[in-house]
């Protein structure tokens, strides 16, 4: 783990404090095999609860995605996006309004695709949504196949399993055209949302449940390049972003490490795989 002197690049996101550090080593136990298992195969219906709970009121609109990531604005020509884990549409929305790319969106929780639906902003000319599950359902099913120009992955790595994360990024491989570009938000390792975990909710290294069952893994940038670079895309950027959370009413000024990323499927390695 982290300490003042730790230089190692999975640990670089932040200095632990010793208290931090041996809260950390003391949280070993994971949870039952059993329990693991429940929360893999109740994973849709969480999430669904979720929305059932929170409607279209816990995300705030991300108004700021086109600073982050430019490459949205970049419209000579109408280009095609994905957003793979959509949710209520806090992103495709904003990017709706902002832009003229056309939008595929996609969900794990049938409730959520149907507040998109649901939603004023909702045009069948600019958009298509539909329900899937990236780790099983074949994307080339809903989008032909190296069509897109962009695919936005936000916090949706971290909500699946770690043996099934490499699933996911060679499903957008499949759409993704030569050239085109998966961009990557996510949280990073030892956010202070990970570090506030209590003893009990482990269910693997970096990876916890939630009080309402839905999960989060926290990614070193060591552990996002490999799975894109094993899928077979370039890196074009991998790095912590640091962010502070300010509570007023508790007087709590907390940091916030996420990960953000770009990565390309390569027009040479398409190529060759064409010729093979």
């Amino acid at each position: 783990m982290a300490t003042g002197g730790s230089t190692s690049r999975d640990e670089c996101s932040r200095i632990l404090t010793p208290e931090e550090v041996d809260r950390l080593h003391r949280d070993i136990q994971l949870v039952s095999d059993f329990k693991r298992n429940k929360l893999e195969a109740e994973a849709k219906r969480n999430w669904d609860l979720f929305y059932k709970r929170n409607q279209t009121n816990f995300f705030k609109d991300r108004h700021w995605i086109t600073r982050e990531f430019p490459e949205l604005l970049q419209d000579t020509e109408t280009r095609h996006l994905l957003e793979a884990g959509c949710g209520v549409g806090n992103t495709v929305f904003p990017l709706l309004e902002e832009t003229t790319l056309f939008i595929y969106a996609c969900d794990f929780s049938p409730r959520a695709v149907d507040f998109v639906k649901s939603h004023k902003l909702y045009d069948e000319t600019r958009m298509r949504v539909f329900q899937c599950d990236l780790t099983q359902d074949d994307l080339s099913d809903h989008i032909p196949a190296d069509t897109l120009d962009i695919v936005l992955l936000f916090f949706v790595l971290s909500a699946i399993s770690p043996d099934k994360m490499t699933s996911v990024v060679t499903n957008i491989y499949k759409v993704l055209r030569p050239g085109g570009l998966v961009l990557v938000r996510d949280y990073g390792l030892y956010d202070h949302a990970m570090l506030r975990f209590a003893p009990g909710h482990k269910i693997s290294e970096n990876f916890y449940v939630r009080q309402d069952g839905t999960r989060a893994y926290y990614f070193s940038e060591d552990k996002l390049a490999e799975l894109f670079t094993v899928a077979g895309y370039q890196v074009i950027e991998n790095k912590y972003i640091h962010k502070e959370t300010t509570n007023i009413k508790e007087g709590l000024c907390v940091p916030r490490i996420f990960i953000q990323g770009k990565y390309s499927k390569s027009i040479t390695l398409h190529v060759n795989q064409q010729n093979q």
